[in-house]
Order: structure tokens, then C-alpha cells, then sequence
């Protein structure tokens, strides 16, 4: 008797590959974060504050740094009932005195970072809360290479992102995450770690 089923898409799925998805990508690329990773990264990284949270959605990670008096600014590309309307990707002024934290569009993570990089000023932080596979890829080994992340906080119990916020019916996760957190000038080796 087979003990798992799925077709020959199932492998890519549970990988988290979205041109091998069984049903179709959001199509902002909303997949809201299980609020429990906020709560995470600000017992690692206690000293985030003034965050710009700027793919804040419907607040899942933006209501913990609030709650927690971290909270500066929430935009979002899209509605959502949260924060105000922004396209950060379009964003020209510097954010001065804060830390830029988010969960991104996965399409567009590595621009996200870039944009936030360029708008944050020395010292201060870039958190993004990607897949595991962010680490992979040429174009990204390059921006590993100009921008090193400080520290890599690896989930190592599985946190949800559920498409369009509906943790309902995406209430666990086949795919690995982590937080990757850039120090705007660090210039050194980035260190890996194992969070929750």
C-alpha cells in the first residue's frame, strides 16, 4: 500500500518551487506571515526599532512590532485593510533612524533588499524573512557578495506563510524559512544560526 501520493509536481511543491505550484501564485505574491517569526526576530535582534515594516499586508508582522513599540511606518503595494499605500520599490527618500523589516514578494526579495539597503543609513538594519533558497542563485550570490547578510536566523521549526492571509487553510508549511538580517556597512563573514 503507498504511503504518499501526489503527482509529478509533489517533489517541487514540497521545495516550495512556485513554477511547480499545484494551484496558482497569489497574484501580488500575498502570502502573509505567521506572527509568531516578528516574535522571533525581536528576541535575536532586540534592538530593531523605528521599523518600517513596508509589505505589511493585513499587519501579521507589523501588529507584533507595534505591540512591542518598534513600530514606525507600515506600507503595502496593495489594500489590505493595513497601514497606508506605498510602492517601496518606488520609494526615493532616505529613512532615517529606523530598520527596515518585512516579509517580501518572493519574486521581487532581492530587489526589496537592495531598495531597502539604499534607503537605510549605516548601521541600520535590513531584516527579510525569505525562503532557504534565497541563498541560492548566481544573480543573488553577487548581491551576497556586495551587500553580506550579518546573520542568517534559520527557522528550524517550520513557520507558515499562508496565501492571502488564510492560515485556515494553510496552517503549516512544507517550505523552510529563515530570517536574513543585513547591517547596512558590515563588510564581513555572515554568521548562520538556528532559531525556535
Amino acid at each position: 500500500m503507498k504511503d504518499w501520493t501526489g503527482n509529478n509536481k509533489a517533489i517541487y511543491t514540497c521545495l516550495g518551487a512556485s513554477n511547480h505550484a499545484l494551484e496558482e501564485r497569489q497574484k501580488e505574491d500575498y502570502y502573509a506571515t505567521d506572527p509568531k517569526a516578528a516574535e522571533l526576530l525581536l528576541e535575536v535582534e532586540p534592538d530593531l526599532d523605528n521599523i518600517w515594516e513596508c509589505a505589511c499586508g493585513e499587519g501579521h508582522l507589523a501588529k507584533v512590532f507595534d505591540k512591542a513599540g518598534k513600530l514606525k511606518r507600515a506600507t503595502d503595494l496593495i489594500d489590505r485593510g493595513y497601514g497606508n499605500i506605498e510602492d517601496f520599490l518606488l520609494n526615493k527618500e532616505l529613512y532615517n533612524n529606523g530598520d527596515i523589516v518585512t516579509n517580501p514578494p518572493y519574486k521581487y526579495a532581492k530587489e526589496f533588499v537592495e531598495k531597502a539597503l539604499e534607503l537605510i543609513e549605516e548601521g541600520r538594519k535590513v531584516c527579510m524573512f525569505l525562503k532557504l533558497t534565497f541563498l541560492e542563485g548566481k544573480a543573488r550570490k553577487e548581491l551576497f557578495k556586495k551587500y553580506p547578510p550579518k546573520v542568517v536566523y534559520v527557522c528550524s521549526g517550520r513557520i507558515p506563510c499562508a496565501k492571502n492571509g488564510d492560515f485556515d487553510k494553510y496552517p503549516s508549511s512544507a517550505v523552510a524559512y529563515a530570517w536574513f538580517v543585513w547591517e547596512k556597512g558590515y563588510k564581513g563573514d555572515t554568521v548562520i544560526k538556528w532559531i525556535n
